[in-house]
Order: structure tokens, then C-alpha cells, then sequence
């Protein structure tokens, strides 16, 4: 299980470096055609996310840690697609720095799921 926890951790810190460099490119408006593949890379983040989330509900860690990062890998997609019709025009930057916030937590989320799969068998938290 250790090696799969490794995988997905390194999917999301991986995926997390690329999304933001994209996203940088993206708002200084270059590299607008890599927008496929933002998606493709944020929806590989979640993917790492929620295997990390299965891993730890079947370790029984912390259940409603479990429980938000299967809501927010929910979260992330639906904002991340839908964001480009959230307060269009001069505020749209409000919704993009959001965006942006929302994916920290994401990767927070995972990072979390890992340290305390890799700490072991279930301790009180």
C-alpha cells in the first residue's frame, strides 16, 4: 500500500508544478491552446486525491478528512470547468485567484492523506 500512496502523492505534487506553471502562462495570456491539457492534469491531481482518500477510509483514518477530499475533488473540477463564466470582465481575476486556491487545498488535502497513511495503523487524532 506504501508504494501506492508514494504514486499518488508524487501524481499530485507532479500535476500541482505543471497546473500552476500553466496557470501562470494562462494569465499572462500565453498558452492558451495547453488549456486541454490544465484539465486533463487537474482532473489527474483529483484522481491522486480521492486514491488517497479510498486508501485512507480503508485504513480508517480520519473520516471527515476522508470525507473532504472526496467533496473537494468534487469541488475542484465543476469550479475549474465553469470558472471562465464565474464574473466575467474586469473581476474575473477574483475567480481565478479562487481557482488557484481551491487547487492549494487539494494538493493540502492529499499531502495530509499521506503523512498520516504513511504514519501507520489508526492512532487518536
Amino acid at each position: 500500500m506504501n508504494t501506492v500512496v508514494v504514486v499518488a502523492q508524487t501524481a499530485v505534487r507532479i500535476c500541482f508544478v505543471v497546473l500552476l506553471i500553466l496557470g501562470i502562462l494562462f494569465w499572462t495570456g500565453r498558452a492558451g491552446s495547453l488549456i486541454p491539457l490544465h484539465q486533463f492534469l487537474g482532473f489527474v491531481l483529483v484522481l491522486g486525491l480521492w486514491t488517497l482518500a479510498a486508501l485512507a477510509a480503508r485504513r480508517k483514518v480520519a473520516v471527515g478528512l476522508v470525507a473532504i477530499a472526496i467533496v473537494w475533488g468534487v469541488l475542484l473540477p465543476v469550479f475549474g470547468l465553469t470558472q471562465t463564466r464565474i464574473a466575467p470582465g474586469s473581476l474575473h481575476w477574483i475567480v481565478q485567484v479562487l481557482h488557484l486556491l481551491v487547487g492549494l487545498v487539494a494538493v493540502g488535502l492529499a499531502e495530509s492523506l499521506a503523512r498520516r497513511l504513511r504514519e501507520g495503523p489508526l492512532r487518536a487524532r
